[in-house]
């Protein structure tokens, strides 16, 4: 769940919602996916990395969850998936386990990681836009915390 979070990028109610049909076909995990985002109702494009893949397939296979199924099934019977509060409390849990300050740290953590880290080395505000699902540059902007500094470093280090 960890690998996933992180490489899809998903909010919350999102990862949570994945059924194995939308990640896999039969026993391979596919390298993209695309899913519709609940909130905005548009398309969002992931990809899977090699470690994320591995984790999914020892999931899947550990799980024996069918293709039509939730990714990560409640336990509780009136639930068909693990709530979004389920997947906050887990996270929290595993900001313990690194030592970390866990109110620090929530699921929205595990949507920004990657991408604050791809804008980091590339300054690409439009890939993380499509990458996080934002219609408005705007919001890609208030979403990474863009600020006047950031804007200047990218200025000095362009030479002309």
């Amino acid at each position: 769940m960890f690998n996933l979070a992180i490489d899809s990028k998903l909010r919350g109610c999102d990862l949570v919602s994945l059924r194995v049909h939308d990640i896999a076909h039969g026993s391979q995990i596919l390298s993209r996916a695309m899913i519709i985002q609940s909130k905005t109702q548009r398309p969002v494009q992931f990809e899977l990395t090699e470690p994320t893949r591995v984790s999914v397939a020892a999931w899947l296979e550990k799980s024996r969850l069918r293709g039509d199924q939730f990714l990560f099934p409640s336990r509780v019977e009136k639930s068909p998936h693990i709530s979004t509060r389920q997947y906050a409390r887990i996270v929290h849990h595993w900001a313990d386990a690194a030592g970390l300050d866990s109110a620090i740290y929530g699921t929205h953590s595990m949507r920004r990681t990657k991408a604050t880290l791809i804008y980091k080395r590339t300054k690409n505000l439009r890939a993380i836009q499509l990458l996080l699902g934002h219609s408005k540059h705007e919001s890609t902007v208030r979403y990474l915390g863009i600020e006047v500094d950031d804007a200047l470093e990218i200025s000095e280090q362009t030479e002309i």
